[in-house]
């Protein structure tokens, strides 16, 4: 099941996440940052610590005016519209990870860390998300902020009543592939009727694309979203409802919340942070999870970066605040507050992260996700990734909600990823 507060964001339009960028200036007029003591950092709602932000403006208060603004809507498009005008450029930009792929082809209007010295302090974090951040010509626009790694979230009463493994070290051994984890959800169903293992179908098929090193657009421009990686995660979505372990309700509706408080939704595949959208959307099923390691191999959903845009006029100072407000000790306490789970892996041994969690039944989930974060595949992402891998999950969508064939969905799907790939001049 995938919670709302860090869904991926949906294209639109399709080649609106590839060509996003595509008209910015080339950085010829005058940069319009901060000027004097004053230096602005743009951000959203959740997207940094406030207890860290408001440490680091008193921090740097002797050598800097630091105005933090959280930038409500849509955080991209306003980011680009102040980039593209040359005027109100932030000094420091968050960049939403689901939009970097957009981002990086246009490296050119921000600072290339690296001439700041980020590369000594790449060992500290991991090393898949400190690539996520580098463009092709070798640029780094993102330092790093938090990451997402997936993990199942279960509640164990429910599990132990339907005969299954409950505690999570045999939730994790037993359930350890799609074939046993499918089984496990005909047994729910079959032990308490009326009970499914996963909301819908996209939860396995986002799910299954994410664990691998290959998305739907390679380096060289080519569709892959035809082939056998995605042609697999496809099939296991179709599967996962033929077998009629997942439901028909529609995802954060009151209907389907409804269910996972009643313990008739009480299996998940969710990111690290959505440990914070369950204490807030469900809070009377405090106590009743656990989490364990997701079938296979982990995926990872969500995680965003910091950046300098080329309008700073002290970028020294700023790459100073960033790794500052990104250490170890800040990320850590980034978890605490917004459920930012660390891209440093000296946190996990923190007490903040040590801290036995009520909510999941006294365990400790760092104990899962700090694992899990270190095994995440490096996945090329391709500014068109958005736009043709947004037609194949709408398909997928409408066989799990909709009842559509699968063939029929599949074939609709990619002559839709067809067309797509003529106008943004992928080659099929």
């Amino acid at each position: 099941m995938q919670l709302s507060r860090r869904g991926l964001l949906r294209a639109g339009l399709a080649g609106t996440a590839a060509t996003a960028l595509g008209g910015l200036a080339s950085g010829c007029a005058v940069p319009t940052g901060s000027t004097g003591r004053e230096m602005v950092l743009w951000y959203w709602s959740g997207g940094l610590s406030d207890t860290v932000v408001k440490n680091a403006k008193a921090r740097f208060d002797s050598s800097v005016d630091l105005r933090a603004i959280q930038i409500g809507g849509q955080y991209r498009s306003k980011l680009i519209t102040t980039i593209t005008g040359q005027a109100h450029i932030p000094d420091i930009a968050g960049l939403k990870g689901e939009d970097m792929a957009a981002y990086l082809p246009n490296a050119d209007q921000f600072i290339d860390l690296r001439t700041l010295g980020a590369d000594k302090y790449k060992s500290q974090y991991l090393p898949w998300k400190w690539d996520q951040g580098i463009a092709d010509d070798g640029t780094m626009v993102g330092f790093p902020i938090d990451c997402g790694p997936v993990a199942h979230f279960y509640q164990y009463d429910v599990f132990r009543k339907a005969g299954l493994p409950y505690e999570p070290d045999d939730v994790s051994k037993q359930l350890s592939t799609w074939e046993a984890f499918f089984d496990a959800g005909e047994q729910l169903k079959k032990r308490l009727p009326g009970t499914q293992l996963l909301t819908d179908v996209n939860s396995v098929f986002e799910n299954v694309v994410q664990q691998g090193a290959k998305r739907y657009v390679d380096k060289d421009r080519h569709f892959i979203g035809d082939q056998e990686h995605v042609r697999r995660a496809w099939a296991l979505a179709v599967e996962a409802k033929q077998r009629k372990i997942v439901s028909d309700l529609v995802n954060g509706t009151p209907d389907q919340l409804s269910a996972v408080q009643d313990g008739k939704l009480p299996s998940q595949l969710g990111a690290s942070w959505a440990t914070f959208d369950l204490k807030n959307g469900v809070p009377k099923t405090k106590g009743r999870w656990r989490i364990a390691d997701m079938p296979v191999r982990p995926a990872n959903n969500g995680g965003s970066f910091l950046s300098i845009t080329k309008a700073c006029r002290e970028p020294e100072q700023a790459f100073r605040i960033i790794t500052w407000i990104l250490d170890a000790a800040n990320q850590a306490q980034g978890y605490v507050d917004a459920g930012l789970f660390p891209s440093t892996p000296a946190s996990y041994e923190l007490k903040q992260l040590r801290e036995a969690d009520p909510f999941f039944g006294g365990q400790v989930t760092t104990d899962v996700f700090g694992p899990a974060a270190q095994k995440i595949v490096v996945a090329y992402n391709s500014p068109y990734d958005i736009a043709l891998g947004t037609p194949i999950k709408d398909e997928i969508k409408n066989v799990g909600v909709l009842g559509k064939d699968p063939k029929k969905a599949w074939s609709d799907a990619m002559s839709k990823c067809r067309r797509i790939a003529k106008h943004l001049g992928v080659s099929y």
